[in-house]
């Protein structure tokens, strides 16, 4: 007979329940299990931070990361386009190790294959096993299909949109890509998108504020399209140029929302137990949006240091010393190992296929946190690599390779003396060449062939279909032919010196990236040199 009083077992088994997660957040926390946010920008320019030596457009909450903990001078991406960097970031690995090489393209048109695999653990389900609240905010980019999207991902909540690039206008009549929250879609946000993901971020904070929790908020600013609010521009009376000025505001957005989730965090009185880290996806692509990459070669799709090496801050205070500057290479991935580090997760670098018996590598990443706290020796990386269909990279210490079909092979640099990749090496030291190249060798055997290519209507088949051995993307349309080129300069060198200065380029947005010898000047080779380039991306 029950008792009038007596609990109903359900509702009893529901308050133990919630009471043992309640004993598990406090343990938690009594273990010291940080906080951890992955701010993650998206084209950003090497040199678009004021920590970075961006003198127009002002970044003091970026900065104030930098400030506080330490800036990494050689920070890298582990691939030169987004959804790629994005899975290198998630996975913990060289995203080639499961075949992620390319770009999706539109969802439309994607491959039914693109995405993360189910049986490549994501940061967020680590972190979830181990305790923490896992929410994420912002840009997707690496899986459309059922059980590939953040909710089925570890995150416990997501707000966002899961392809590559939308309007900053949540209802603009133009977009076919919903703004979702977990799995269903928001009709109802009125917000600019950065700011609403601000406030996404802030939210999710203070929900989870009585356990330790993660935070990834992978921005889409300030990739195109160029969009900012009147608010923002008006920051910025004194840039004349209208596409600098609308990227300006964009990233002057940015670095408010950084600031008001970090705002957020000491109110809690939680910034000494929260590791926080900012980068890039990728380098900034100079023609489309004026971002800079100086003083590096080339920009976002390009396998020089423009493409790859980022703006990268990190800070735990308390724990990492402030105020530093540490100059080895570190790669976008080392954030998932360093992530794991702080939070006392234990994840064996290679594990076992039950099918196959056959071994592989489930951890390419570093953790930083020795480094930059003086009690690591070395470097977290002696090499490093990148691959993009057919052109690659690699780092071995300061000598650099790079190989492009349009450079007709492959170009050598000492990056200690020559960061601009002026001076190619290759010819002058024909053994450091073969060196790198082995060593690419050798890494390539550990990675898979990609499983497709990025797709638009403008390609032979929807569905990121691989194209036969040997043939490329369509290319780009628009790139200027060589004579169309030289009629433009002539056009424009008002005063026939054979040089255009910067007020006689037409697209001073760009005339940095053409100028490459920093004279003040751009000759005809330089302007050719740097659409070849161009077409390289």
């Amino acid at each position: 007979m029950t008792h009038k009083h007596a609990m109903p077992f359900v509702l009893m088994l529901s308050v133990l329940t919630t009471s043992s997660r309640a004993q598990t957040a406090t343990h938690a926390l009594s273990a010291g299990k940080p906080n951890i946010i992955v701010f993650l920008a998206d084209d950003l320019g090497y040199a678009d931070l004021g920590c970075q030596g961006c003198k127009d457009i002002p970044t003091p909450h970026v900065d104030a990361i930098a400030k506080n903990g330490v800036r990494f001078t050689d920070g890298y991406a582990t691939h030169p386009v987004c959804s790629p960097s994005r899975a290198g970031l998630m996975s913990g690995m060289y995203q080639h190790r499961f075949g992620f090489e390319h770009n999706s393209g539109p969802e439309r048109y994607a491959s039914p294959e693109f995405g993360m695999p189910r049986d490549v653990p994501s940061l967020a389900e680590k972190l979830k096993a181990a305790g923490y609240a896992t929410g994420m905010v912002g840009k997707w980019h690496i899986g459309f299909q059922e059980g590939l999207r953040p909710h089925e991902r570890g995150f416990d909540y997501y707000y966002g949109f899961l392809s590559g690039a939308r309007s900053y206008y949540p209802n603009s009549p133009r977009e076919f890509d919903p703004i979702i929250r977990n799995e269903v879609r928001v009709t109802d946000e009125t917000e600019y998108l950065t700011d609403a993901f601000a406030r996404e971020s802030v939210d999710f904070i203070e929900r989870s504020k009585d356990r330790p929790w993660f935070l990834y908020v992978a921005f889409n600013a300030v990739h195109s399209p160029l969009e900012a609010t009147p608010k923002y521009e008006a920051r910025f009376p004194h840039i004349s140029d209208p596409k600098r000025k609308t990227y300006a505001g964009m990233l002057s957005a940015l670095d408010d929302a950084v600031g008001r989730v970090m705002a957020k965090v000491r109110e809690l009185g939680q910034e000494e137990n929260t590791l926080v880290m900012f980068y890039s996806d990728n380098g900034g692509p100079t023609p489309e949006t004026s971002s800079r990459n100086d003083p590096l070669r080339g920009y976002k799709g390009q396998m020089f240091e423009g493409g790859i090496r980022v703006p990268f801050v990190m800070q735990w205070k308390g724990k990492i010393p402030a105020g530093q500057t540490y100059r080895e290479p570190v790669m976008g991935f080392d954030c998932h190992a360093t992530a794991l580090a702080a939070a006392n997760v234990d994840v064996s670098l290679r594990e076992t296929n039950s099918r196959s018996r056959s071994e592989r590598a489930t951890s390419d990443g570093a953790n930083l946190l020795p480094f930059v706290t003086g009690q690591g020796k070395g470097r977290p990386h002696d090499q490093l690599f990148w691959r993009a269909g057919r052109q690659h990279a690699a780092r071995v210490g300061d000598w650099k390779l790079v190989t492009t079909a349009q450079a007709g092979g492959a170009m050598l640099f000492n990056l200690k003396d020559d960061i601009a990749e002026q001076h190619d090496l290759a010819a002058s030291h024909p053994d450091k060449l073969k060196e790198l190249q082995t060593a690419f060798a050798e890494w390539e055997r550990g990675t898979q062939p990609a499983k497709w290519i990025r797709q638009d209507r403008r390609n032979a088949e929807i569905g990121g279909k691989l194209k036969a051995e040997g043939e490329s993307p369509t290319p780009r349309r628009g790139t200027p032919a060589a004579g169309r080129i030289d009629e433009a300069f002539k056009a424009a060198d008002k005063n026939n010196d054979g040089k255009l200065s910067r007020d006689e380029y037409p697209q001073p947005g760009v005339f940095d990236a053409v100028d490459a010898n920093k004279d003040g000047s751009a000759t005809p080779e330089e302007v050719r040199a740097y659409y070849r380039n161009r077409r390289g991306n």
